[in-house]
């Protein structure tokens, strides 16, 4: 490999491939923070002329993580399709860019090629790319999955109710949710963030949960995001589980952090599939985040937006019915400010839908970042724009329970408005007949949870 070249005279000689992606990439506090960033933009750009020039077959014979010292790089290359990988071995990661954001490269083009990459080639391709390349090369992308219902078509923008509560109480739960579906979010699920982790009190809002649907024929789905083992023993113990969740990490390391291996994950997705109340035939959700490697002290010198492209080689072996990266949750040490969070939710969707995956996004931050709601406003409208799978709906966008802003109800109703989308077809009939929704729009009942009492 060639790891050397000029920039206005001057000559830059990389270490090996780990700097060159670490410098390649846009400017970001965790990079920094870890001490792998570009000292300047004159570095940056000479590690991206490097990396143009780089092929397939360079990135893959010299791993970044190498498959014996690490399971999550081991589940990546047994997922290569190698018929696939030899049509385009040979080409550079500036051909791979080209040929993705070219006419060519329909839909069914990008699966079946995606199918040779490696999590890292795709993370490759993102450091090339432009904030609107990342959103023309997603938005050709429509990733449809299925657990009782569909999303993901074109035209259409779910959204996930998070009616999370400081003390898990069961009404207040259950109040959240009818303030949710009276503006037409919950289609992607129902979900909500436990405050206890315990098999008793996730069994509970599961049955809860399923209690509201079955009672107003909701077609959706359920999910408590606790600990994947919480859930797993509230499902032996009988809770109606749509699907099963759990936070990923892109490397061994970060998910043993978390508590979770991959043996873990194939016995959870064995028993969803056993016994989960959902028709399938997905049936995980998975959370994600730049930064969380490092935070674990997990990352092995990566930077934090490859580490995050290798979570979604990790997440691609379960086929999930929805992913979503929770953008700006762990705070300004990893994105420092608006400018740094929107690039990396762009970043995220593509390399998510590049990995075949239905992609949604937290658009959201902390109180302690550099970002306010407008900021989450703009990030929403690019990623509708760039055919997200779904958004994450909070009352009023701020989460009680975890204490971070997100996006709101009425904020996802205004995305679909403004975009020209819609609920899940199957979401849209039941709100129809709700009266909440017709010929697209928002009734004027919308937003009356009391339609519910």
């Amino acid at each position: 490999m060639n790891l050397k070249t000029r920039v206005l005279g001057e000559t830059y000689q990389f270490r090996d491939l780990k700097e060159v992606f670490a410098k390649a990439n846009e400017e970001k506090s965790g990079d920094q923070l870890a001490g792998i960033a570009a000292g300047d933009s004159r570095e940056r750009v000479a590690a991206k002329q490097v990396l143009s020039d780089l092929t397939l077959s360079d990135i893959r014979n010299h791993p970044l993580l190498p498959a014996e010292k690490d399971e999550v790089s081991r589940v990546i290359e047994e997922g290569i399709n190698e018929k696939i990988f030899r049509e385009i071995q040979n080409w550079s990661v500036a051909e791979l860019r080209e040929y993705i954001l070219s006419h060519e490269a329909t839909d069914s083009e990008l699966k079946r090629i995606s199918r040779g990459l490696s999590s890292e080639m795709i993370a490759a391709s993102a450091k090339l790319m432009s904030n609107l390349d990342l959103i023309t090369a997603a938005a050709k992308i429509r990733n449809i999955t299925h657990c009782n219902i569909a999303i993901g078509q074109p035209g259409v923008l779910a959204a996930r109710v998070q009616p999370n509560h400081p003390a898990d109480h069961v009404q207040g739960i259950k109040a959240a949710i009818y303030e949710g579906l009276s503006y037409g979010s919950g289609d992607a699920v129902i979900g909500i963030n436990p405050v206890i982790d315990t098999a008793d009190s996730v069994k509970d809002i599961l049955l809860m949960t399923k209690e509201v649907m079955n009672k107003w024929d909701i077609p959706t789905q359920n999910c408590v995001l606790a600990h994947v083992t919480t859930q797993m023993r509230a499902i032996r113990q009988g809770a109606p589980a749509d699907m099963i969740f759990q936070s990923l990490a892109g490397s061994e390391d970060g998910n043993r952090a978390f508590g979770i291996d991959v043996a873990l994950l194939d016995e959870a997705d064995d028993l969803i599939r056993k016994e989960g109340t959902s028709t399938g035939p997905n049936y995980w959700y998975f959370e994600t985040g730049q930064g969380s490697e490092l935070s674990a002290e997990a990352h092995h010198g990566i930077d934090q937006l490859t580490m995050e492209s290798r979570c979604y080689g990790l997440a691609r072996k379960y086929n999930p019915f929805i992913v979503n990266t929770v953008v700006g949750f762990i705070g300004p040490e990893y994105l420092y400010d608006s400018r740094q969070v929107i690039r990396a939710g762009l970043e995220d969707h593509y390399m998510g839908k590049m990995h075949g995956l239905p992609m949604g996004c937290d658009v959201c931050y902390t109180n302690h970042m550099k970002v306010d709601q407008n900021d989450m406003d703009n990030l929403g409208i690019l990623l509708s724009a760039a055919g997200v799978n779904f958004v994450i709906g909070v009352a009023m966008a701020d989460d009680v329970m975890l204490n971070y802003q997100s996006t709101s109800f009425h904020d996802i109703a205004a995305f679909r408005e403004v975009m020209g989308l819609r609920p899940a077809p199957a979401f849209e009939k039941w709100l129809e007949k709700m009266g909440i929704m017709e010929n697209g729009k928002l009734t004027a009942i919308a937003g009356d949870p009391t339609i519910f009492m």
